[in-house]
C-alpha cells in the first residue's frame, strides 16, 4: 500500500514539473529580431542598422528586420522601443541626435537613460566646418579673426534647429566667442546645397556627405570636429588644434535595448555586436561610409550617453535653442 502511495506521489510530482520545462524560456533568440530607426531609410543610422541586423542574421539564423520610425529627432522611435517587451527582440539603433533630443525637448515620454539598457557604441564619424568660397578664411582660426571683426555678419546654415550640425556649429560659435546669424534648412542635403549655391556663408556637415564637394573644390574645408584628423582629409585640422582647444562634436551611432532586458542577453548582444565590428569585412564596409569603428561595454556606453546629453542640453540651454 505504502510503494502504491509513493508511486502516486511521484507521479503527481512529475506533472506538476512538466509543464514548468515546457513553459521554461527558449534560449535567445528565438524569433525575428526587430531594429527601430528613428529616421528614414539610407540614412547613416539606417545603413549602419541594417549592416549590424545583416550580421547578426548570419551569425543567429533569425531574421533581423530594420523598422523605420522617423520624425521628432527621432523621439517618435525612441518612445516605440522604450515601451517595447524588453526581452532583447526589440532593439533601437541611435545616433548623436539621441542626445540632443533629450535636451531639446522637455517632455518626452521616456527617460532618455532609465528606459533603455544601453548595448553598445557602433561607429563615429567626424562633421567638417565648410566654407563658401567667396569667404576669405583659409582656416578655422581664420574664421573665428573674420567672424569677430564682423559681429553677427556671417551665415551659418545647418540641417535643421536642433541637428547635430546646428548644435556642432554653436557649440563652435560659444568656445570661440563668435556671433554668426543661423540659417536651418530641412535636411542635409537642403543645407549643403545653399552652401554650394551661396546662399549661406558656412556650416558643419557630415564628411562623408561632404567629401566629394572638398575634393572638387566646391567649398573650402576648414576644420573637423574630431579630436583626430581623417584619413580621407588628412590635410584638414581639427578645430580644437585650430584655436578652440576641446571642441568636439562628432556623429555616433549605437545600440539599445528596452530597460528591463535580461543582463544575459545584453551580454549575449554586446559579445556578437564586437565581434560583428572586429570582422574585417564589417571594418571596410564601415570604413567605406567614412566612419571609425566604436564598439566596448554597456556600461561604456551608458557613461557616453550622460556625458553627450550633458553636453549638449548645456549647448541647448546657452544658444537659447527651442523647438516647436
Amino acid at each position: 500500500m505504502m510503494l502504491r502511495f509513493c508511486l502516486m506521489l511521484m507521479g503527481a510530482g512529475a506533472a506538476i514539473a512538466a509543464p514548468q520545462a515546457v513553459a521554461a524560456e527558449p534560449p535567445y533568440p528565438n524569433k525575428p529580431i526587430r531594429i527601430i530607426v528613428g529616421f528614414p531609410p539610407a540614412g547613416a543610422a539606417d545603413i549602419f542598422a541594417r549592416l549590424v541586423g545583416q550580421k547578426l542574421t548570419e551569425a543567429w539564423g533569425q531574421p533581423v528586420v530594420v523598422d523605420n520610425r522617423p520624425g521628432a529627432g527621432s523621439t517618435i522611435g525612441s518612445e516605440i522601443a522604450a515601451n517595447s517587451t524588453p526581452d532583447g527582440h526589440t532593439l533601437m539603433a541611435v545616433s548623436a541626435s539621441y542626445a540632443t533630443s533629450a535636451g531639446l525637448y522637455r517632455k518626452l515620454k521616456y527617460h532618455p537613460i532609465d528606459s533603455f539598457a544601453p548595448i553598445t557604441m557602433i561607429t563615429s564619424n567626424a562633421n567638417v566646418l565648410l566654407a563658401h568660397p567667396s569667404v576669405p578664411a583659409k582656416s578655422a582660426r581664420e574664421l573665428i579673426a573674420t567672424a569677430k571683426a564682423n559681429p553677427g555678419k556671417l551665415t551659418m546654415g545647418s540641417a535643421g534647429t536642433g541637428s547635430i550640425t546646428h548644435l556642432a556649429g554653436e557649440l563652435f560659435a560659444n568656445m570661440a566667442a563668435i556671433k554668426v546669424t543661423h540659417v536651418p534648412y530641412k535636411g542635409g542635403g537642403p543645407n549643403l546645397n545653399a552652401l554650394l549655391g551661396g546662399e549661406i556663408q558656412i556650416t558643419v556637415a557630415s564628411v562623408p556627405a561632404s567629401l566629394g564637394h572638398v575634393k572638387a573644390g566646391r567649398v573650402k574645408a576648414l576644420g573637423l570636429t574630431s579630436v583626430k584628423r581623417s584619413a580621407v582629409l588628412p590635410g584638414v585640422p581639427t578645430i580644437a588644434e585650430s584655436g578652440v582647444p576641446g571642441y568636439e562634436a562628432k556623429n555616433w551611432y549605437g545600440i539599445l535595448a528596452p530597460a528591463g532586458v535580461p543582463k544575459s542577453v545584453v551580454a549575449k548582444l554586446n559579445g556578437q555586436i564586437n565581434e560583428i565590428l572586429r570582422a574585417p569585412d564589417f571594418a571596410a564596409a564601415i570604413a567605406r561610409q567614412g566612419a571609425d569603428i566604436e564598439g566596448g561595454t554597456p556600461d561604456e556606453f551608458r557613461k557616453y550617453l550622460q556625458s553627450e546629453i550633458a553636453k549638449w542640453s548645456k549647448v541647448i540651454k546657452a544658444a537659447g535653442v527651442q523647438v516647436q
